[in-house]
């Protein structure tokens, strides 16, 4: 088992004689909660879906829990903007789905089917429980067309966690919906948060580890505990898009009001980091996610 959820080393990506991204370094912690923002066509996507398995990185190695990436697989798991839902599936069912297809074959649920029925309560259980996660213990028996734009993304979100990957990514997940279901959802980030704070208090290995791009730098800031800009505004920048900023977030609970002026300097910052194309500088000047991480180490263990 890795120390790392996620490892992207020396990752470059081009398209034909255009170089997109170009040299990514990145390691995410179990637990942790990623925000990537950055410019439109920066490569956001591109990275995604290299993380993802569906488009492999010109050069470079992709790995989760030490496994590496050569397709998908079951370690990464995906929510989407748009709700990947069945719509002849109720809510605990569509939740229950990957389970299906992963413990059962057709040929079982031909030929074996008490074994199918077993595993099949089962799943409805399990998928059950993750809706009671997401809030939406009351919504199992609903079908999408009964179901709110926040509720299936919930729904979408349980369908990812249920097959317990290394990492979820979630791909501007909540741009389509209206600002009080998106706040909703953002809590529930939150929460997923303290539960792995809680579970590393308890010695286990968190659940929840979330790589998350958004155009909203205060969504970024607010649900996450670290976050990545990606951009092509630097010296090497004909090069393809880099990570040129990489720091800690404030960690909010979900009880704390929500007061975006406690980050509106790291908000500025971000802003005249990643987005300013006036602004050239070193790749690396905001790069700072692990001298802040081992500086606070340092602190916490002088003695007293």
């Amino acid at each position: 088992m890795s120390q790392y959820a996620l490892e992207v080393k020396s990752l470059s990506h081009s398209f034909g004689n255009y170089r997109v991204l170009d040299n990514i370094q990145l390691q995410v912690y179990p637990g942790q909660i990623v925000a990537v923002v950055g410019p439109s066509g920066c490569g956001k996507s591109t990275l995604l879906k290299a993380i993802l398995g569906t488009n492999p990185p010109t050069s470079g190695e992709i790995l989760t829990d030490g496994i590496p990436v050569r397709s998908p697989n079951r370690n990464v798991g995906i929510v989407y903007q748009n709700y990947s839902l069945y719509d002849f599936l109720n809510a605990e069912q569509n939740v229950s789905f990957g389970l299906k297809l992963d413990e059962t074959s057709f040929l079982m649920r031909l030929f074996a089917i008490r074994k199918y029925l077993s595993l099949r309560k089962s799943h409805l259980s399990k998928s059950r429980d993750f809706l009671k996660q997401v809030g939406l213990e009351s919504a199992c028996g609903k079908y999408p067309h009964e179901m709110s734009g926040g509720m299936k993304q919930r729904v979408a979100v349980a369908q990812a966690f249920i097959m317990r990957p290394k990492i979820v990514l979630l791909d501007e997940p909540f741009g389509a919906l209206d600002e009080a279901m998106r706040e909703d959802l953002q809590l529930m980030l939150l929460r997923f948060y303290q539960e792995n704070l809680l579970a590393k208090q308890e010695g286990r290995r968190p659940e929840y580890t979330i790589l998350m791009v958004t155009h909203e730098l205060n969504e970024a800031i607010y649900v996450a505990d670290r976050v990545i800009g990606l951009s092509r505004f630097h010296t090497q920048g004909d090069q393809g898009a880099a990570i040129v900023y990489d720091k800690p977030c404030p960690i909010f609970s979900p009880e704390d009001p929500r007061d975006f002026s406690k980050f509106s300097e790291q908000r500025d910052e971000l802003r005249k980091a990643v987005f300013d194309e006036e602004y050239i500088k070193d790749r690396n000047k905001y790069v700072t996610f692990w001298s802040e991480l081992s500086e606070l180490a340092n602190r916490v263990a002088e003695p007293r």
